[in-house]
């Protein structure tokens, strides 16, 4: 039995998230016993190489959701962002790549996000993640980044200290019920960092 048993974790990813930081974090929570949704905007909208319509969430190196080379209902299922309740959850995680520039104008996103902090749950960012954090905190008064430890990829480093946040250039970092974890390199120290807070908690 994995620490995580009866824990649920929700991901969250829009169009050239950064591939590796999905499927590790899925494949290690998954691996300790975690319920995964991976949870999405819907197809289509803004997106890049190449625009089509009805285009599924994709990853900057091609991986898409639903998972290919996964069938759903085995180590993930698959849900729309609007459709979760924080109620439902243990945590939330935020991989990088681009996906955050879509997910932090996204209300559904903020809101759920926002209740997720506010009840004490777990939040997980890691390399551009935390950006969907700095604008949590902006539009809806929470404290994610705001006076705390934070780590990101090193693109976002003036936005961290802008928003508030205390840099570290760390692998990963943990203060309170936030987690951030600073590039894929550093998958292995974020994501034990979820781990151990989950299985805390």
């Amino acid at each position: 039995m994995g620490k995580l048993e009866g824990k649920r974790v929700a991901i969250l990813v829009a169009q050239e998230f950064e591939d590796i930081e999905l499927l590790y974090t899925l494949m290690r929570l998954s691996e300790e016993g975690a319920q995964i949704v991976v949870a999405t905007l819907p197809p289509g909208g803004l997106h890049t190489r190449p625009w089509l319509a009805d285009k599924p969430i994709t990853g900057r190196f091609g991986s898409t959701v639903p998972l290919v080379v996964m069938a759903e209902g085995n180590r993930y299922t698959h849900l729309l962002i609007s459709h979760l309740d924080a109620q439902e959850f243990d945590a939330v995680a935020f991989p990088g790549g681009f996906s955050p520039d879509f997910l932090r104008i996204d209300d559904a996103t903020l809101d759920f996000t926002r209740d997720m902090h506010e009840a004490g749950k777990i939040v997980a960012a890691i390399c551009h993640g935390p950006q969907v954090l700095i604008s949590v905190d902006l539009r809806r008064g929470t404290d994610m980044v705001r006076g705390r430890k934070v780590t990101g990829y090193a693109a976002i480093h003036d936005d961290l200290v802008n928003a508030g946040g205390e840099l570290h250039d760390v692998p990963a970092i943990r203060d309170g019920n936030i987690v951030t974890g600073r590039q894929p390199d550093d998958l292995p120290e974020f994501v034990g960092q979820v781990i151990q807070a989950l299985a805390e908690g």
